[in-house]
């Protein structure tokens, strides 16, 4: 019985994760966008996984190429927006990728190999942008923090929520009387 048990807690661990393994754990030697650019010929066919916020979707007839402002990743593989950004890449992949789907500013990330760089233009500016054939590619929720205290935070409930904010009147994790 306890066989059992010990097997269904570690199924059920194992199953609290829905992020694909390629994006959840870095690769071996995880190569970061600096060295990356500045000696992209001695990185080429190495496995990265990196993210940020998609710029741009551009459809060919038999691929995708899709233009991302790079941002560091946390422990999960969600890219930190609380960092400052360290530039661009593209990424581009087999499958149609919607631009209605995949908008403006959503959080990505892509795992795949770095294949070299290409030229874009931006604005009047053209530059050489690293490369990724994309083998998973991962689009976050947006992000909505929790607010614990409920309407307007701690001490600033709406009159017929009470003075903190719940019904009937809430302080803590106690409901007091009237």
């Amino acid at each position: 019985m306890k066989r059992h048990l010990l097997a269904i807690c570690i199924t059920l661990l194992s199953a609290c994760s829905n992020l694909p393994p390629a994006i959840e754990d870095p690769p071996l030697y995880d190569i970061s966008y600096s060295q990356a650019t500045q000696d992209i010929a001695h990185f080429k066919e190495a496995p990265v996984r990196w993210g940020g916020v998609i710029i741009d979707v551009e459809n060919e007839q038999n691929f995708s190429l899709v233009q991302v402002l790079y941002y560091p990743l946390n422990n999960y593989g969600r890219p930190r927006l609380d960092k400052s950004n360290q530039g661009r890449f593209l990424f581009k992949s087999t499958e149609f990728i919607d631009p209605a789907v995949y908008k403006k500013d959503t959080e990505i990330t892509v795992a795949g190999m770095l294949k070299g760089d290409m030229q874009r233009s931006v604005g009047n500016k053209t530059l050489r942008l690293p490369l990724i054939s994309a083998t998973v590619i991962h689009q976050w929720p947006p992000y909505v923090p929790d607010n614990y205290y409920g309407y307007g935070g701690y001490g600033y409930g709406y009159p017929y929520y009470g003075y903190y904010g719940y019904y009937p009147n809430y302080w803590g994790r106690y409901y007091y009387p009237y």
